[in-house]
């Protein structure tokens, strides 16, 4: 685990993926970031993170439902979803980074993934599940002395 100090007596820690998902494992909001049909695309999601993956619903057809398929059978686009947690006042926080495919959850597949802690805050319907099998996961922490 590396570590650097800045001039104010912050330390930098990289965080191992362990730690990572355990920081993340509750749920929240995060942010999900691709190539999209205008160029490169972060858009804010709530999540949870069931059996290892993280699941999201979105709205079918939808801007992110379409630029998240590729129309390949078994082709899933690489994504990164980010998730951070910061303390402004004491200039602290953690931030943590996935890496890998996304996934359509079919229909026959939905009852492995729904749990009603995955709730879309935006308005309308969000009926589709999205999932991520995470392949990198990285994380830093900064913490003041």
């Amino acid at each position: 685990m590396a570590e650097t100090r800045n001039a104010t007596g912050a330390e930098l820690h990289e965080l191992g993926a362990a730690e990572c998902l355990s920081l993340i494992s509750p749920g929240g909001v995060g942010r999900v970031a691709f190539n999209g049909s205008d160029g490169p695309t972060i858009l804010p999601v709530n999540y949870r993170v069931i059996n290892g993956a993280i699941v999201f619903r979105t709205r079918a057809g939808g801007a992110m439902d379409e630029d998240l398929r590729t129309g390949i059978e078994d082709l899933e686009i690489k994504i990164a979803f980010e998730v951070d947690e910061i303390d402004v006042t004491r200039h602290e926080g953690w931030s943590v980074l996935v890496q890998g495919p996304v996934h359509h959850v079919a229909d026959d597949e939905v009852r492995w993934v729904a749990d009603p802690g995955v709730q879309a805050w935006a308005g309308g319907t969000r009926d589709h599940y999205v999932r991520i099998t995470p392949q990198r996961i990285t994380g830093r922490r900064i913490q003041t002395l």
